[in-house]
């Protein structure tokens, strides 16, 4: 090797490399958010969560499938005394939400004044959330408030008001990072935008 050769390492994200375009279930997506940006944008909402619930033990209340890389990831940065439930929630079939949701895997934790902080994928329509939060509500927690990685402002058919909120984007489907097309994209480190 001469001594004048530079080697240029690229070390991708979770060891798998970003690719720009993919294709899943026979439809195009683009590179829409990287892994970095959404570790980086996990870390500031963890750090607000830290000061705001400082002296608190508040319980994460994550919806799956979606939100299981979400809620693994910032968890990791929490560092309060915690505890972590899953309820499982559905309302998409393909690439549209469906708007009529189904309780799949119910809530089983004693909620009374506890803090609660329901940890979701995707706030959309927000029909799924706003059901959500009157069940969680009539079990009388002293708090409750909604950490999302992904709004859709543009889509909301309910208001729902989300405390905590890692992006903002438009109303076009998205896969990766947890979010999935029937199925398939959950394990991508990336976030993609259909074409």
């Amino acid at each position: 090797m001469a001594k004048d050769t530079i080697w240029a390492l690229e070390i991708p994200i979770f060891g798998v490399p970003m690719k720009n375009n993919i294709e899943i279930a026979g439809k195009q997506f683009e590179i829409y958010i990287s892994g970095d940006e959404i570790q980086n944008r996990i870390k500031l909402t963890a750090d607000a969560i830290n000061t705001d619930y400082k002296g608190k033990t508040p319980l994460f209340i994550s919806v799956l499938n979606g939100a299981f890389m979400f809620t693994s990831d910032l968890l990791k940065q929490i560092d309060l005394p915690c505890e972590v439930h899953f309820v499982k929630l559905s309302s998409y079939e393909g690439t549209s939400s469906t708007g009529d949701v189904k309780q799949l895997v119910g809530l089983n934790v004693d909620l009374k004044n506890r803090e609660v902080i329901i940890l979701e994928d995707i706030v959309d329509t927000g029909l799924t959330m706003s059901m959500l939060l009157k069940q969680i509500q009539a079990l009388e927690p002293n708090s409750v408030a909604i950490c999302s990685l992904l709004v859709k402002p543009e889509a909301l058919q309910e208001k729902v008001a989300v405390t905590y909120c890692c992006f903002e984007i438009p109303e076009k489907f998205v896969i990766g990072y947890g979010l999935d097309l029937d199925g398939l994209g959950r394990n991508l480190p990336h976030i993609y935008q259909i074409k």
